[in-house]
């Protein structure tokens, strides 16, 4: 099979690679893709590095013309892409295609954006003095992404990124390489100068590390385990680098008393189900006052049963695999956990078999739940939804807040009185209301507070806050 290189100062390098598997069908080898080494990451950051002057002085026009020919193309080739993205992380392929669309609009949008770029001319409080607030771009940007977005958070990171004239070493996560390389051959092909974009896939411990050891990489936008970017905070304070982290969540759904009921379950199983759970803005915690309590958990029980668990590509899924065996045995843990805390399982909770052999496990629901328990506290990213009932909208609130986490927050409600009073109060960076808590736009601010987040907001103009530095200049008339 072809070796998938990585790119290092425009070329194509790498003979050491790794098979990237279909967890839809663990007999499908996607392709084998390069596994870099720290030196090859050394080299990555030493091309950057040289690539920064003229990239960070070139024209509007070209950044322009380089990020709208590759949002045109990854949406030419939006089935083709989904395909790819589904064979290799398991989402269903109207969510994969529609993943692909996503990260064509990011470039379209930044395209944009390179056209926009603006400052300030403001007047001194000095006389014949004039003032001039500019942002330039920061350097060397380390890009660090998960496997369950494997081409909308590339694309998020890389296209503000490189529309304020930074340069780039990306590393994806090591079980969905295939989706990354063929956004950064885009961009390669698009006509992206040697050394702007540098792509190094291979292990964290040997990649991400080289990238958090050296000092010329000047910032990295992370997104990933809470464990992961404690470790990526304290290495970045070492090096006095800008950093950005987007980790975890524990997100709350609240469904009140007063509640459209079918609004709520659609929710509630958009929410916590869909993409396999596999999503830090999924609502694995679904907050249920008394008066609807037992009818919601009848109704998403009746939903859950009719929701298709297959092949990712097959027509008719509505959940494809666990992504792979380690996070299906994370999950298997978690639901072992919940049952030995007393929460008790309502629906699902078993590994099953499909025609191709993979990660396959049915959506699971505990009811019974309180927020005290590991299975309502700790985030597991799989198909495992816990109910937790609440007296009231009082105690509903207090509950959705009691986390360490912070990123987005729902509630099903047709008052406006509760709705608008939530908004103000829910302690996350994202709220929904008779919404999904997972699904958000591409224009507007995503990030959350607590332990989900740390730094400047990702996504629309709200992105310049960590891609750029501010300059303000002073001239004498």
């Amino acid at each position: 099979m072809t070796i998938y290189q990585n790119l290092i100062a425009g070329e194509w390098v790498g003979s050491n690679a790794t098979k990237n598997i279909n967890p839809s069908d663990t007999n499908e080898v996607v392709g084998l893709y390069a596994d870099g080494s720290a030196d090859d990451t050394r080299n990555a950051i030493a091309a950057a590095k040289a690539a920064f002057p003229a990239w960070s002085r070139s024209g509007i026009w070209e950044r322009h013309v380089i990020l709208k020919k590759a949002g045109d193309e990854i949406m030419a080739r939006k089935d083709e892409l989904g395909a790819l993205l589904a064979r290799e992380e398991g989402k269903t392929l109207p969510e994969a295609t529609g993943e692909v669309i996503r990260a064509s609009q990011i470039f379209e949008f930044f395209a944009g954006e390179a056209l926009r770029l603006a400052g300030e001319v403001l007047p001194s409080v000095r006389p014949n003095i004039g003032i001039e607030i500019t942002r330039e771009a920061l350097g060397v940007i380390g890009i660090i992404t998960p496997w369950n977005f494997p081409i909308a958070i590339p694309a998020w990171k890389i296209a503000p990124a490189l529309c304020y004239g930074n340069t780039i070493v990306f590393k994806p996560a090591e079980l969905v390489p295939a989706c990354s390389w063929a956004i950064v051959d885009i961009l390669h092909r698009a006509g992206l100068p040697k050394g702007v974009l540098n792509l190094v896939m291979g292990k964290g411990s040997v990649v991400g590390q080289a990238m958090l050891e050296s000092p010329d990489v000047h910032g990295i936008t992370f997104t990933g385990s809470t464990g992961t970017g404690r470790r990526v905070a304290a290495a970045s304070i070492e090096h006095n680098r800008k950093f950005q982290l987007e980790m975890g969540g524990k997100n709350p759904m609240v469904v009140l008393d007063d509640a459209d009921l079918n609004v709520a379950v659609e929710a509630a199983a958009n929410s916590g189900f869909f993409s396999t759970g596999q999503r830090c803005t999924a609502s694995s915690r679904l907050i249920v006052t008394e008066g609807i309590h037992d009818k919601f958990v009848a109704a998403l029980t009746d939903k859950l049963k009719t929701l298709v668990v297959d092949n990712a590509l097959k027509a008719g899924t509505h959940i494809g695999p666990v992504v792979d065996e380690r996070q299906l045995k994370t999950d298997t843990d978690y639901i072992e956990i919940g049952r030995k805390e007393g929460a008790k399982l309502a629906f699902g909770g078993e590994v099953i078999s499909r025609d191709t052999p993979g990660f396959y496990l049915q959506p699971t629901l505990f009811t019974e739940a309180t927020n005290q328990m590991r299975i309502s506290r700790e985030e597991i990213f799989g198909p495992v939804v816990s109910v937790i009932r609440v007296k009231d909208y009082d105690e509903a609130l207090a509950t959705a807040n009691d986390t360490p986490f912070g990123l987005s927050a729902g509630i099903a409600t047709t008052s406006l009185k509760h709705a608008t009073h939530f908004k103000r109060n829910s302690e996350a960076g994202m709220v929904m209301v008779n919404l999904p808590t997972a699904g958000v736009d591409f224009h507007v601010p995503f990030g959350g507070r607590k332990g989900s987040s740390y730094g400047p907001r990702e996504q629309g103009k709200y992105a310049a806050e960590f891609y750029t530095t501010v300059k303000t200049a002073y001239t004498l008339a």
